[in-house]
């Protein structure tokens, strides 16, 4: 579908149009909450300011949706094959736009407390707990593509506490003693580089696992519920870039804070061995094939930063309230799509 056609389309079609602002919704809910973990780190350290990080990760998330999404849309495919609506096209559509009406509800909730929740959680949740709504078993969840999703969640932890500690380690003998002091401004400088490197990884994953979304309720809309395969429009990849950098610079201030400055204090190598740890765990999911919680991946990362020095430098509480959030998501923000289910397929 080119844009003009998906324009014609969504002004002609309501229930598309419906469709298609939830899914920008759900989208802009991603740059509120988890794109700002991208560049938590750089602007904690001073590398860059929020906006020129905000404009940063505008771009890199769109180049990493665009370039990794033309080498590979695995990411996609799994999100988008992960649950069954159903032969009823119509029926499914309710059942999309109830799972996104949780996906907001649950983010806008924990982005008030300040609280990074991650939005792949999010979303994973809030499907399967639609797909169950409306079948009223797990028939409509697809056990293969799940596994996927586990492994994700697990490995993502694992890589990015891994990364960050090593990487900091690293760092600590290259530049021993007191000669790290001096080259602040070159880490600053080298901050800026790592940080776009994680901006483009979100864009990888978060922009292929939104995409995917953006892809199904378009292709329900046009009857399509047996579809296996799929092509991601370029005008999809701008389109959902421009309005994730829009929630960033929206909300993201609070989860910067969060997840740069409250869990951490971070010095500029500290901070490059965060986003440089989190990056390569990120690319190495996304050559697998493996959807991963960006949030989860970087708040690691940092958590490993911290550990590599003194344990006691981490704020643990913090560290604990975030992971419940991850704990959380699943069971509460599936209820939460499993009910709205019920409740639109009862209206409508």
């Amino acid at each position: 579908m080119d844009f003009l056609s998906f324009v014609r389309d969504t002004a002609s079609n309501p229930l598309l149009a419906v469709t298609v602002l939830l899914t920008f919704g759900v989208i802009l809910v991603n740059g509120w909450t988890d794109s700002p973990n991208a560049i938590a780190t750089a602007v904690s350290t001073r590398a860059l300011s929020v906006r020129s990080a905000i404009i940063l990760a505008a771009v890199m998330n769109f180049l990493g949706v665009f370039m990794m999404t033309m080498i590979s849309a695995t990411v996609a495919e799994t999100i988008f094959h992960m649950v069954d609506f159903g032969g009823n096209a119509y029926d499914s559509i309710v059942a999309l736009c109830a799972a996104m009406v949780a996906i907001v509800v649950w983010a806008s909730g924990a982005s008030y407390f300040g609280i990074p929740t991650s939005e792949s959680h999010a979303l994973i949740a809030g499907l399967s707990g639609a797909a169950i709504g409306m079948h009223g078993s797990l028939a409509g969840i697809n056990g293969a593509e799940w596994v996927k999703v586990v492994y994700g969640l697990i490995l993502s932890s694992i890589l990015g506490f891994g990364f960050g500690y090593i990487t900091t380690k690293i760092i600590a003998v290259l530049f021993c003693g007191g000669y790290r002091r001096p080259l602040a401004n070159g880490f600053r400088k080298a901050q800026i580089g790592a940080a776009a490197g994680m901006a483009f990884m979100h864009g990888a994953q978060d922009g292929q696992k939104f995409m995917a979304v953006f892809m199904l309720g378009i292709m329900l809309n046009k009857g399509q519920t047996a579809t296996h395969a799929f092509t991601v429009p370029v005008w999809m990849m701008l389109l959902s870039s421009v309005i994730m950098a829009l929630g960033t610079s929206i909300g993201g201030y609070r989860i910067i804070k969060s997840v740069g400055m409250d869990m951490v204090k971070l010095e500029p190598y500290q901070g490059f061995a965060a986003d440089m740890g989190a990056s390569v765990s990120l690319l190495l999911a996304q050559i697998f094939g493996l959807p991963v919680s960006t949030t989860q991946t970087k708040t690691m990362a940092i958590v490993g930063v911290g550990a590599s020095g003194r344990l006691s430098s981490v704020k643990w509480r913090i560290v604990g309230d975030m992971v419940a959030s991850w704990v959380l998501t699943f069971p509460c923000c599936g209820l939460i799509g499993y009910g709205m289910t019920k409740l639109f397929m009862a209206i409508f």
